[in-house]
């Protein structure tokens, strides 16, 4: 026996590995080479899916031409913009008895507002009332919209009278006693060569002459105004009616998403949210600087919606979505991606987008230099969602929203 034959018999024994049955698993011999077909199989199925799903997605057409936004850093949320739980201290008011009150007045004691169902309502004693609708037949999806109507803006007359914007039929007045509704300024007319896709709000001189409302767009209607955002359409008007001579004046136009609108207390100039770019507008509608225009507000935190006096002597303004930072804002990261709008908007609707922007409500007090006096937030939206408007009224500050089933009532001197 040769020395290597004497090594092999003293080698011991390997292990056997033994399972719960005593019995040692058996050595598949194709084990190593059924995985790679698996894999590989498992591979081809990928690729298989992958590569339709790719040029099905360069071939669809997305509903949105994207253009390129430039925003600053937005401004660190410090100071009087650290972020609180102000909003919580809120209470909800007629909660499951509204569907999107957007916007708020009052004449006297008694509150109106306009709702997603497509009606202007009186709150009085707990009650809701409702005293006018601009248009007819089911009001339950966005689709119904159109016909539906869709009150907006609202303001109060020197006469007693309301008036409001509906986003698709045009400029109302409203009797709230006699409901008695007269339409002003239809959204059918063209106003120098355009149509009137989406009026929004308005803001009235004290004798009532003057209205100045915003048509935040030409191609998109209320229903779509996500595309609008994030498209950055510039198409949009700040629009000035003569209630007695029945006239209509651009007074700004090129604008995205022109929002909220209000006049100052002397009546020299007015105030335009500019949502899509995180800005506030100044227009001079008389005095020296008649007919010129400034930045009020740049940068801001958050994207205004409507704008509404302060009793401090600057204003109130609403924001449903902020600009975080420290933070992530959805909204500037894609400014500047329009392939990556597109992609989105070809993959995913309006309804499941929005399901990804985070429910952060945020109320600005500007003073009447622009400068933020405070802030108040309800960082997760708990109490107040979606919010639009803050109406002060009364030592209170009503919020509106527009996707909401209620409205909240603030008292100011807890704030």
């Amino acid at each position: 026996m040769s020395e290597a034959d004497g090594l092999r018999q003293r080698r011991p024994p390997r292990p056997q590995v033994v399972t719960d049955d005593g019995q040692a698993p058996e050595v598949k011999e194709g084990s190593s080479f059924s995985g790679r077909v698996f894999r590989m199989t498992f591979l081809m199925l990928a690729v298989s899916l992958v590569i339709p799903l790719l040029g099905a997605m360069m071939l669809l057409e997305s509903p949105i031409d994207p253009q390129i936004l430039s925003f600053k850093e937005p401004p660190l949320l410090f100071g009087v913009l650290q972020p609180n739980t102000k909003l919580r201290q809120a209470e909800r008011l007629f909660e499951n008895q509204l569907s999107g009150p957007e916007s708020l007045v009052n004449i006297g004691d008694v509150m109106f507002t306009g709702t997603a169902d497509g009606r202007v309502v009186k709150l009085e004693n707990g009650e809701v009332e409702t005293i006018a609708r601009f248009g007819s037949g089911p009001c339950k999806t966005r689709d119904d919209e159109p016909t539906c109507g869709r009150p907006l803006g609202i303001r109060s007359g020197p006469n007693g009278t309301l008036f409001v914007v509906d986003a698709y039929k045009g400029l109302f007045e409203v009797n709230p006693q006699k409901r008695a509704v007269k339409l002003l300024l239809s959204s059918e007319t063209p106003i120098e060569g355009k149509k009137m896709s989406f009026v929004n709000d308005l803001t009235v001189t004290r004798d009532g002459r003057k209205i100045y409302f915003t048509d935040s767009s030409s191609k998109w209607q209320r229903r779509d105004y996500l595309f609008l955002v994030m498209e950055g359409t510039d198409d949009g008007r700040l629009l000035e009616y003569d209630t007695v001579t029945k006239e209509v004046k651009v007074l700004l136009d090129q604008l995205r998403f022109p929002n909220g609108v209000q006049l100052s207390p002397e009546e020299d100039f007015v105030l335009v949210a500019e949502t899509t770019m995180a800005r506030i507008r100044r227009v001079y509608v008389s005095g020296l600087m008649k007919g010129g225009a400034d930045m009020f507000v740049e940068n801001m935190p958050g994207f205004p919606d409507n704008i509404r006096p302060s009793s401090s002597g600057g204003y109130w303004v609403a924001a449903a979505t902020i600009r975080a930072n420290p933070g992530f804002s959805m909204l500037d990261f894609l400014s500047e991606k329009p392939f990556i709008k597109r992609m989105i908007f070809k993959l995913f609707s309006q309804e499941t987008v929005m399901k990804f922007v985070p429910r952060y409500s945020l109320v600005l007090e500007v003073s009447d230099s622009g400068a933020f006096r405070r802030s108040l937030h309800d960082p997760d939206g708990l109490v107040v969602t979606y919010v639009s408007e803050a109406h002060e009224h009364d030592g209170h500050l009503y919020l509106g929203s527009f996707g909401s089933p209620f409205i909240c009532r603030l008292s100011l001197q807890s704030v």
